[in-house]
This record gives C-alpha cells, sequence and structure tokens, in this order.
C-alpha cells in the first residue's frame, strides 16, 4: 500500500532515496558542459545581455587592474586581499539586480573569470556594447 504524504520524514527510506537520487540528477543536467573558451563566450556574453551589468563588471575589472598594478608598484601584496571584493562585488550586483540571473562563476569559475577580461578588452574594442 503506498504511503501518500508531504512530510519527506515519514516516507519510507527506499522512496527517501529515489527522491534524493531523481532530485542531484536533474540538478547535474542543468549545468551547461563547455569544451573550450571558444564554446563558453558567446553563453558568457548571453548572460550579460543587460548593459547596466557589463558596465559593473567593467568597473569591477577595471579596479582588479589598478589594484593589481598598484600591488606590483608598491610591493604592497596585502592588497591582494581587496581583489576579490573588487572584481565580484561589482560584477554580482550586476547580476542579481539588473541582469536578474545568476553568475556564470558559480558553474564555470575559470572560464568566467577569462570571459570577465575577454569581455572587457571587446568593449574597450567595441566589439560589445557598453
Amino acid at each position: 500500500m503506498p504511503v501518500f504524504t508531504l512530510d519527506s520524514n515519514k516516507l519510507p527510506a527506499e522512496q527517501l532515496a529515489v527522491r534524493t537520487i531523481t532530485t542531484e540528477i536533474a540538478v547535474v543536467e542543468n549545468i551547461k558542459q563547455f569544451n573550450t573558451f571558444a564554446e563558453f563566450y558567446p553563453y558568457y556574453l548571453s548572460e550579460h545581455a543587460n548593459s547596466t551589468c557589463r558596465r559593473l563588471h567593467f568597473i569591477g575589472t577595471t579596479l582588479v587592474i589598478f589594484i593589481l598594478a598598484m600591488t606590483i608598484a608598491k610591493g604592497a601584496w596585502l592588497l591582494l586581499l581587496a581583489l576579490p571584493l573588487a572584481g565580484y562585488s561589482f560584477a554580482w550586483i550586476g547580476h542579481f539586480f539588473f541582469e536578474k540571473n545568476r553568475p556564470a562563476t558559480f558553474q564555470h569559475p575559470l572560464y568566467s573569470l577569462l570571459g570577465d577580461f575577454v569581455m572587457y578588452r571587446d568593449m574597450i574594442l567595441g566589439r560589445v556594447a557598453f
């Protein structure tokens, strides 16, 4: 006889196992896979369609470059601790409040970091609109 309940804590162990496995597989299937950065970059740009989000990324990346330059020029290595705050704070504000999506950093951290700098260059060169 089947058990019907809304409280997952009261389900039989075998039903909990099936439910858990099904949920985990669904989450894994939603992550897009890319073999190269060239495959990833169009996806990255599609996640940055909002101009305010792109501008905030530009500000954050500019700050990262400035902090790196100051670190090297002054030998103040503790400034490196400010890099994540400078880079991610502007980008995440852009995603959460303007683009209204999750930053690609959560699923593709290295490609996203490279994407930030490539989009920065492309914005300077006029290939991507401000």
